[in-house]
């Protein structure tokens, strides 16, 4: 085993928390502090000191991160791993119930429920239950059953409404005979297997000595529970507050300030629990940053401060001063969208920056669609993640595969996407033998199309053939009338039994085509776009599809009229010498290629835009961050402030709705603390709510700042000094 000289390699506090392995310690370790290098180097230290590897349990959030860990152990000790346990809690809930779950009544082969096999049984226990699924939010419901299940909610209090109980229980039993858990099984199951089975918790509690938690801030409850039931064994229910011993070696790490994820059951306050339950806890705070200027960590300093319920620390770092932080003020987030990109890729000439050295981080989803657009327009790469691109929301993907098919109607998988869609009464049994026809013939769905419709009779026939004794199959179930109603088009009847079929798929044929002859080539590329939504009556889609909340329908063709407006805008661009059709899926075809940084040519070379929510960087860090949208109402964001005073009145309290406060500081404080050498915080004076302009207020967190941190955006000097380090560059090269 290579040894490590600790000494050389660690920071004062550092080297006391990697030393001390013995009984219960809490590393409060500020962002940017290495706290990954203190968990490596500890399990290091462990194996130096000869524990075993199979007395060792790190326990982390992301499959992501266990892997890392794993990877960076192996490699300051050059040892093989086999027995070493570094693992997320869900996994390592498997892993108990892979051994033990036979006791509980389940069998040892059981299966793990996605989202959509828990939609799937929740429909089939409202069923059996005599209810309706037709309108109802599957997913709230699940997060509902998903809150009583692991004791945040109870039914009759707080939103758990006691006619959803008997579904419930419905619920619980389909998985018991499917012999299936869910996620949240994942964790109750072994806390059940451990309290109702007090040999079993003694088989884990010897077995893992030495236990460590990396993102303590991010544990839930539940996830607590079991960390207790480990480390303390029997003991875990001992006292007054269940307190523990000093026997317990267990080692949680995490930062107050960056507790961002109460909205999925995560709990900062389980620091204060840990200290009351391990009595005899040796705190440790890492507070030196490796990360940041003196700068940035200043400002984040004096955001976090004024938060009350917290750990009292301060960042500090040896690399002093640093760039002042830009503060920008555009009219619009259009104007914002130019800024960024504008700064980008002055730069990334000026400084030798690549591309996915800047981070712009924004609050919510609905901030991407600006920055998206002008993106494409100015060529500058980038990934989006933490939420959806604009370009992959079903509603836009929808109509982007109607432009694709008219481009190229051989476009066998955007074909398919649009070929019911909005219904028109093809069934995906006929399409999936219409498929299967085109696969024999090696041509492209089109084209098999093409000629069945070409020969006399030939695509009633095939329709009929397929159909054969199954009814017809192209009707989804349900859908009734001719063809003209559910295509909207003068397409050709012929129905059975009142059902339409050969209409619908001539009716479709004739849509494309007329359509191709109409956009292909064109002026006015947008309005024809506009006219193609209407054409195919979309509206009354998103209408149908979503008849118990027509909010979401306004909102999901409001995304649509976004589009075409951004068609409107390129259009309208001087630059653009062919405003066609051709050219714009060329342009935003660069959206859905595939994240390959280095390994693409051409200007991919230089990796990619990071554009991520805020929740998503974290952990993440950029030698340039932009922050979008510190306005009011979004950074605090209006929604999660709302939902706290909801919960506040619900629990007889303003506290909840003070802790929604400072959990949105948190989240600000997080996006600053991702910035290495240079910060942009952009707030514009006016942003668009449901297709109105409306006024903007700065974000208050911005007051926070300490003043002589931050400097004005001027647009003129950085004109006059952009042009300045232009012409010093270009002398500097040619000489």
């Amino acid at each position: 085993m290579t040894r490590l000289n600790y000494e050389e390699e660690l920071n004062g506090p550092q080297l006391q928390a990697v030393s001390t392995l013995e009984g219960p310690v809490l590393i409060i370790a500020g962002a940017g502090s290495g706290k990954t290098r203190v968990i490596t180097y500890r399990i290091a230290r462990m194996l130096e000191k000869g524990i075993g590897q199979h007395a060792i349990l790190a326990l982390t959030f992301t499959n992501k991160a266990a892997r890392e860990m794993e990877s960076r152990v192996k490699e300051i000790t050059g040892r093989k791993l086999r027995d070493l346990t570094v693992s997320t809690f869900h996994a390592f809930g498997v892993k108990v119930l892979r051994e033990e779950i036979e006791v509980l009544g389940y069998r040892k082969n059981f299966s793990i429920y996605d989202e959509t096999d828990r939609n799937r049984l929740i429909k089939e226990s409202l069923r059996e239950c005599r209810l309706a699924s037709e309108g109802l939010d599957l997913y709230k419901l699940g997060q509902l059953f998903s809150g009583v299940k692991i004791g945040r909610l109870r039914w009759g209090e707080g939103g758990a409404e006691p006619q959803w109980e008997a579904v419930y229980r419905e619920y619980q039993q389909g998985l018991k005979i499917y012999n299936a858990l869910d996620f949240d099984d994942l964790l109750c199951l072994p806390i059940a297997l451990f309290e109702e089975h007090p040999e079993i918790l003694d088989k884990y509690h010897s077995r893992y000595r030495y236990i460590m938690v990396d993102e303590f801030q991010d544990t839930s409850l539940i996830q607590y529970r079991l960390l207790k039931l480990l480390a303390l064994g029997r003991e875990s229910g001992a006292g007054e507050n269940g307190a523990g011993t000093m026997g317990a070696n267990v080692c949680v790490v995490g930062d107050d300030d960056q507790s961002i994820y109460s909205w999925r059951g995560a709990n900062y306050e389980n620091l204060a629990r840990f200290e009351e339950d391990f009595p005899g806890t040796l705190e440790i705070k890492l507070e030196q940053n490796y990360r940041s200027t003196t700068t940035i960590l200043e400002a984040a300093n004096g955001v976090i401060s004024n938060n009350s319920n917290r750990k009292d620390k301060r960042l500090w770092s040896g690399n002093q001063g640093g760039r002042p932080i830009e503060l920008c003020s555009p009219q619009t987030e259009e104007d914002e969208a130019d800024f960024i990109a504008g700064q980008i890729k002055e730069l990334r000439y000026r400084d030798k920056l690549r591309y996915d050295d800047f981070g712009v981080l924004v609050r919510t989803n609905s901030q991407f669609p600006s920055l998206e657009e002008v993106f494409l327009a100015e060529n500058i790469p980038y990934r989006v993640s933490g939420g959806q691109s604009f370009f992959e929301r079903e509603e836009i993907r929808d109509i982007i595969s109607y432009l694709r098919v008219i481009a190229n109607p051989d476009d066998d998988v955007n074909l398919l996407r649009i070929i019911n869609t909005p219904r028109r009464g093809i069934g995906k049994a006929a399409i999936a033998s219409l498929s299967e026809l085109a696969r024999k013939n090696h041509s492209s769905l089109w084209e098999t199309l093409q000629r069945l419709r070409s020969g006399p009779g030939m695509l009633r026939a095939r329709i009929q053939e397929a159909e054969g004794g199954q009814g017809n199959l192209f009707q989804d179930q349900g859908i009734r009338g001719n063809s003209a109603e559910n295509s909207g088009g003068d397409s050709p009847v012929s129905s059975r039994g009142g059902y339409s079929s050969y209409g619908e798929v001539d009716g479709f044929i004739t849509l494309i085509e007329g359509w191709r002859e109409s956009i292909l080539g064109k002026k006015g590329f947008s309005h024809l776009v506009r006219a193609l939504v209407d054409s195919v009556d979309y509206w009354s889609y998103l209408v149908t599809e979503y008849k118990k909340n027509e909010k979401i329908a306004r909102w999901k063709f409001g995304n649509i009229d976004y589009l075409i407006k951004g068609i409107e805008t390129w259009e309208r661009d001087g630059d653009n010498l062919d405003p066609s059709l051709y050219p714009w899926l060329q342009r935003i075809s660069l959206v859905s290629r595939s994240d390959g940084g280095d390994s693409e040519e051409g200007q991919f070379k230089a990796g990619k835009v990071n554009l991520m929510t805020i929740h998503a960087a974290k952990g993440l860090e950029f030698p340039v961050v932009f922050i979008a949208g510190a306005e009011e109402g979004i950074i605090p964001h209006k929604r999660s402030l709302e939902d706290g005073q909801a919960d506040s009145a619900a629990e007889g309290s303003q506290e909840i709705n003070g802790a929604a406060l400072e959990e949105e500081r948190r989240l600000f404080y997080v996006a600053i603390t991702r910035a290495r050498d240079k910060l942009y915080i952009s707030s514009c004076q006016k942003r668009r709510d449901r297709q109105e302009l409306r006024d903007s207020s700065p974000s208050p967190f911005l007051e926070e700042i300490p003043p002589q941190l931050i400097e004005q955006h001027s647009e003129e000097d950085k004109i006059e000094a952009s042009t300045e380090d232009f012409f010093s560059m270009m002398k500097e090269r040619f000489r």
